[in-house]
C-alpha cells in the first residue's frame, strides 16, 4: 500500500522545483528499504492487495513475498544512492527542462517498484511498458544527439520484441489455468509441450531485457548514451526486473522442470559471462566498457540461477538454494557496485568532457574521492577480496563444483568447462580494470579536460561514497545478504539456506563443508597482519632509499602523456591472440596538425567489431530490403493493379456468399 501512496505523490513532485523532487525521491527509498528489509527478516510474511477495475480481467494485484520484497529493497537501495547523486549531476550537466527530467526520473523508479510486487499478468505488462518507455525517454533525452536517438531506438525496438514474447508465456499460462493472476499460476502442472514453450518464451522475453547473450545487442548502444543516474538505473535495477521474473517463472510457477532446461540457462550464462567481459577488455569508451561487464555479470547470475534449476530438477533442495543463493547475492552485489561505477564514469565525464579513456589520466591526484570510489567499485567487480563481488563469484564457483553430486554425464562433462570460464570470466574483468585504473586515474593527464579536472560535488560524493560501503560492508559481513535471502529460498524450495551456509561466526561454507568454507574478514585481518610485518621488514633490512617517479609513468620522473601506456597498447595483445573472435580493424594514418622534424606525427587506432551485431545488422538489412521490395511490388503506382486488387477481393467475397458464408 505505501507503494500506491508513493506513486500518487510523483505528479505533485514534477510542480516541485527538481531539486525538491530528489530529495523527496531519496527520503522516500530510505522509507522503502527500512520498510522492506524488516518485513523481510520476519521471514513469513506474505500480503497482497488487491484492486478491482470494471474492465474484464483488468485487476490490479500487488503482492509482498519475501522475493518482491528483496527487489524493492535493491531498488530502494540503488535509487538512494543515485538520487543523493543526482542532487549536483543534473545541475552541472546543465540539463534543460529539469522538471520534466525529473518528473520521469522519479516515475521510472515508481515502476519499477510496480513491476516487481505486480501479481497480475495485465497490469505486470501495462507496469512492465510504463518502464520500458520511461526508460527509453530517459535515453534519448539529449535527443539533439544522433547516436542517443540510436541507442534509444535500438532499445525500444528490442525492449518490445522481448515483451511480444513475455506476452506469448503469459496467454499460453492463462489458456491453461483460465486466469491472469499470479497467484493461480503457482506451481501449475503443464503438459511438456506448453512447459517447454513457456519456458523458452520467458528466457527469450525477460533475456533480452536482462542482456543476455545473443539478445545483448541494445545494452552497448543505450548505456553510453544514457545520463549517468539513468545507466546506474538501468544497469543496476532495471534489467535485474528480469531476473526477478526468471526466478519467479522457474521456481514459483513452474513444476518439476526437466534438467535441460537448467542446463541451457547455464550455457548461456556463461557464454554471457566470457563474451561481455572480452568485448569489455577492448573499449576504450568508459561507459560502453561498463555496459560490456553488465553482460558478464547477468551471465554469471544466470550461472547460479542454471545451477539451481539443475539441482532443483534433481530434487536436491538444499543444493538449489544454495545455488539461487549465489544469483540472488550477485544480482544485490551487482546493482550496487555497477550502480557505483556507472555514477563514477559520469563524474569524470563531467569533468574532462568526454567519456574516452585514451584522454583521461592522473585523476586520483585531482578528483580523490572519485577514484578511491571508483577503486573500490573496480575491486569488487574484479571479484577481488574482501569486497562483495567476491563472495558472491566464490559461492557461483561452488555451486558449480558441486553439480558432481548430479548423475548425468553431460553435467559431469560440460560444468567443469563453465566452471574455467568463469574462472577465465574474472581473470579478464581484473585485468580490464587495471586498464581502466591505470590509464584513468594515474600517471599524467592526456587532454585539457584531464589537467583541469577537479571533484565533484559533495551530493555526488555522498551517493557514491554510500554504495563503496555497501561494497565493503557486504563483503565483511555477507551473512547480512544472506539473512536477508534464506526467506526467498524457504518460499521456493522450502529450505532455509542460512542453517547451512553461515553456521560459523563470520564464516560462509558450502553445505555441510562439502567444499570448503570462507571467511572475508578472516581474509582481511591477515591480509592487514601480513602486510604490517612486510612493512616492518622493509623498513628494518631494506634499502631505504627512494627514487620518485609517475605513477603509471614507464619509470620516468617527469613522465611525459606521450611515453605513458594507452588503453590500445595495454589491450592489444589480447586484441592480438583473439583475433579470430575481436576481427580488429587498425589504422596508422598521418597527423597534419603536428609535425616532427618537417614530417607528419602519426596516430594509430584500433576497433574491434561485435560480430552478433553485424549479424543483427545483416539480417535487419536483409529484411528492410525484403520489405521494401515487396511494398514497392504491391504500390507500384499502376492504376490497372489497383483495379485488378479490387476486382479479386470483390469475387472472393462472391465466392464466400455464394457458398453460405454470409447470413
Amino acid at each position: 500500500m505505501l507503494i500506491y501512496i508513493f506513486l500518487m505523490v510523483l505528479p505533485v513532485l514534477f510542480f516541485l522545483k527538481s531539486k525538491a523532487a530528489f530529495i523527496v525521491q531519496a527520503f522516500s527509498s530510505l522509507a522503502l528499504l527500512i520498510f522492506s528489509a524488516v518485513l523481510l527478516l520476519k521471514h513469513e510474511y506474505n500480503s497482497i492487495f488487491m484492486f478491482h477495475s470494471s474492465l474484464p480481467y483488468l485487476d490490479f494485484s500487488i503482492k509482498l513475498d519475501s522475493l518482491s520484497l528483496l527487489f524493492v529493497m535493491i531498488i530502494s537501495t540503488i535509487s538512494l544512492g543515485v538520487s543523493a547523486y543526482s542532487l549536483n549531476y543534473v545541475y552541472d550537466e546543465d540539463y534543460h527542462h529539469k522538471r520534466l527530467f525529473a518528473f520521469i526520473y522519479t516515475a521510472f523508479i515508481a515502476s519499477l517498484l510496480f513491476v516487481v510486487t505486480s501479481f497480475n499478468a495485465i497490469s505486470f505488462l501495462i507496469f512492465w511498458e510504463i518502464m520500458s518507455t520511461l526508460s527509453f525517454f530517459l535515453v534519448i533525452y539529449n535527443y539533439e544527439n544522433e547516436e542517443n536517438r540510436q541507442g534509444g531506438f535500438l532499445y525500444i525496438f528490442m525492449t518490445h520484441l522481448g515483451t511480444a514474447f513475455i506476452m506469448v508465456a503469459f496467454i499460453l499460462m492463462y489458456l491453461k489455468t483460465g486466469s491472469f493472476s499470479f497467484e493461480n499460476w503457482v506451481h501449475v502442472e503443464l503438459d511438456s509441450s506448453t512447459k517447454f514453450w513457456v519456458f523458452l518464451c520467458v528466457l527469450i522475453g525477460f533475456g533480452t531485457k536482462a542482456g543476455m547473450f545473443p539478445l545483448h545487442v541494445w545494452l552497448p548502444k543505450a548505456h553510453p548514451v544514457a545520463p549517468s543516474n539513468v545507466s546506474a538505473l538501468m544497469s543496476g535495477v532495471m534489467i535485474k526486473t528480469a531476473i526477478y521474473m526468471m526466478i519467479r517463472f522457474y521456481f514459483y510457477f513452474l513444476s518439476d522442470i526437466p534438467w535441460w532446461y537448467g542446463f541451457i540457462v547455464l550455457l548461456l550464462g556463461s557464454l554471457s559471462a566470457l563474451f561481455g567481459v572480452m568485448y569489455a577488455l577492448a573499449q576504450h569508451d568508459l561507459k560502453r566498457l561498463l555496459a560490456y561487464h553488465s553482460i558478464e555479470n547477468i551471465g554469471i547470475i544466470l550461472m547460479g540461477l542454471g545451477s539451481a534449476m539443475l539441482f532443483n530438477s534433481n530434487h536436491m533442495p538444499l543444493l538449489a538454494s544454495f545455488g539461487l543463493l549465489a544469483a540472488i547475492f550477485h544480482t544485490y552485489n551487482h546493482a550496487i557496485f555497477k550502480s557505483l561505477l556507472f555514477l563514477g564514469s559520469g563524474a569524470t565525464f563531467l569533468k574532462t568532457h568526454t567519456k574516452d579513456m585514451e584522454k583521461y589520466g592522473g585523476l586520483i591526484k585531482l578528483m580523490p574521492y572519485t577514484a578511491l570510489f571508483f577503486i573500490i567499485g573496480s575491486i569488487s567487480i574484479s571479484a577481488l577480496p574482501p569486497f562483495n563481488g567476491f563472495v558472491s563469484e566464490w559461492l557461483t564457483y561452488q555451486s558449480l563444483l558441486l553439480n558432481n553430486k548430479i548423475d548425468i554425464n553431460i553435467i559431469h562433462i560440460f560444468v567443469p568447462l563453465f566452471a574455467s570460464m568463469l574462472a577465465l570470466t574474472g581473470a579478464f574483468a581484473a585485468a580490464c580494470f587495471v586498464k581502466v585504473i591505470g590509464i584513468s586515474f594515474l600517471g599524467s593527464p592526456r587532454s585539457d579536460g584531464a589537467k583541469n579536472a577537479n571533484e565533484v560535488g559533495k551530493y555526488m560524493i555522498w551517493g557514491m561514497g554510500f554504495l563503496a560501503a555497501l561494497c565493503v560492508l557486504f563483503g565483511l559481513f555477507s551473512h547480512i545478504v544472506i539473512a536477508l535471502v534464506a526467506p526467498i529460498t524457504s518460499l521456493l524450495l522450502g529450505v532455509d539456506v542460512s542453517s547451512s551456509t553461515s553456521s560459523h561466526l563470520f564464516m560462509i561454507s558450502t553445505p555441510n563443508f562439502a567444499f570448503g568454507h570462507l571467511s572475508t574478514l578472516g581474509l582481511s585481518i591477515g591480509f592487514a597482519v601480513g602486510i604490517f610485518i612486510l612493512y616492518i621488514l622493509i623498513k628494518k633490512f631494506g634499502n631505504t632509499k627512494t627514487r620518485m617517479c609517475s605513477t603509471w609513468g614507464c619509470g620516468q620522473l617527469n613522465n611525459d602523456a606521450s611515453n605513458q601506456y594507452t588503453a590500445s597498447g595495454f589491450s592489444q595483445p589480447i586484441r592480438r591472440i583473439f583475433a579470430f573472435f575481436y576481427h580488429p580493424k587498425e589504422k596508422i594514418y598521418p597527423t597534419l596538425r603536428k609535425k616532427k622534424y618537417f614530417f607528419p606525427t602519426l596516430e594509430y587506432k584500433a576497433h574491434s567489431h561485435d560480430g552478433v551485431e553485424s549479424v543483427y545488422t545483416l539480417v535487419l538489412k536483409v529484411f528492410v530490403k525484403s520489405s521494401a521490395y515487396l511494398i514497392n511490388l504491391i504500390e507500384n503506382g499502376s492504376i490497372h493493379i489497383y483495379l485488378l486488387y479490387i476486382l479479386i477481393t470483390s469475387i472472393a467475397f462472391l465466392v464466400y456468399a455464394v457458398r453460405g458464408g454470409v447470413n
